[in-house]
């Protein structure tokens, strides 16, 4: 048995290794490629628009729910706004272009469209959700408004260290910049350089502690919760309430769900059932909420939760209900489709990962990084 609790827990970081890297590069050049200004334009309002323009801009990407976390991360803070944020983090990892060709593949036309309609559905009601947390919102916009009347005040530079020293860590990132773009006499850094830095130094240490958490407790449910016992539920509410509780902790990506979705269809778990696992499972994680909150607030994760959880029963109850009044069928078919990653590409990047993660070590080889 801890043979076989170790295989799995490895097993779920080769699956996740590949991803998380992407993300955390997804992330370095969100960093350092686009300015705040550009990011606040595209994500940074508070409304509808932004919340849309988020979902979709994540739907295409082939980020899970581990990969999907330094992505989001980096884009908040290069200035997308909270809702924006969630509705990222909710329509990246549930569906993406490959995903949905596997769906195609392996259940049929049906689910295929409907994925990522409720995915997208899901990102933007959760994102309308999260603007209900106002509070934070306008101690953030007060806050970032002081900082800026406190940076532009000063006129020497020895005012202008301590009016950004005085100031939390995000707050001095956006003030501090700004001194830092106008002063003419410090060479521009390398682009590419930053981006490896930031992702694979920086931000690797701000997630690397939950991520192993939430990949230790994946291999553990994978160990214990099989999937036979998830299909003795069926179909109905009662069975989308089990998908739920056990997809919401658990980590899997949206490619990798897919043919997971296909034995419990043909186990006899119903469409509706299968689209809520489809839906919450790779959007979260136990990971992700501690991220989650550190990141955006206790609220903004409470409505993420909530809201996430809303959407999808909301989906798998329409799925169910157009189903029986149009006869359509989602009929599934386990065969060769599902094509996973080269092995030598997954191991090479789980102890990428592994090395960058050992601080001592990578400073030792690449002290550059930091």
């Amino acid at each position: 048995m801890v043979l076989n609790l170790l295989n799995n827990i490895w097993l779920v970081f080769l699956d996740t290794a590949f991803w998380l890297l992407i993300g955390l590069l997804a992330a370095g050049f969100i960093k350092s490629f686009i300015s705040e200004k550009t990011m606040q334009r595209w994500v940074g309002g508070h409304g509808i628009g932004a919340i849309l323009r988020a979902a979709l801009f994540g739907a295409p990407l082939p980020l899970c729910s581990c990969g999907v976390l330094p992505a989001a991360i980096g884009l908040r803070r290069a200035g997308a706004s909270k809702e924006a944020t969630v509705s990222f983090l909710i329509s990246t990892p549930e569906t993406s272009v490959d995903s949905v060709a596997v769906t195609y593949a392996l259940m049929g036309p049906v689910m295929a469209i409907f994925r990522p309609v409720a995915a997208l559905v899901n990102a933007v009601g959760t994102g309308l959700l999260t603007t209900l947390v106002a509070d934070e919102t306008l101690a953030e916009n007060t806050e970032t408004a002081e900082t800026r009347s406190c940076c532009s005040s000063k006129k020497e530079t020895v005012a202008e260290s301590s009016c950004c020293a005085s100031k939390p860590e995000k707050v001095e990132s956006a003030c501090c910049s700004e001194k830092k773009e106008i002063d003419q006499e410090k060479p521009a850094p390398n682009k590419l350089l930053l981006v490896l830095s930031y992702a694979g130094a920086e931000l690797l240490d701000d997630i690397s502690k939950w991520m192993a958490f939430g990949i230790v407790l994946a291999g553990i449910m994978l160990t214990f919760i099989p999937p036979d016992w998830l299909a003795q539920w069926g179909g109905g509410l009662t069975a989308m309430l089990v998908m739920l509780v056990v997809g919401i902790p658990m980590y899997i990506c949206a490619v990798a769900s897919t043919p997971v979705a296909a034995g419990l269809l043909l186990a006899g778990v119903s469409p509706g059932a299968v689209l809520v696992f489809l839906l919450v499972g790779p959007a979260t994680n136990i990971a992700s909420f501690a991220l989650l909150k550190q990141e955006l607030g206790l609220k903004v994760t409470a409505v993420y939760l909530l809201g996430l959880s809303f959407f999808s029963l909301l989906m798998g109850l329409l799925l169910e209900w157009l189903l029986n009044v149009q006869q359509w069928q989602v009929q599934a078919s386990l065969g060769d489709a599902h094509a996973m990653l080269p092995g030598f590409l997954s191991w090479a990047s789980a102890f990428l990962l592994i090395f960058l993660a050992i601080k001592p070590l990578r400073r030792a080889v690449l002290p550059r990084l930091g």
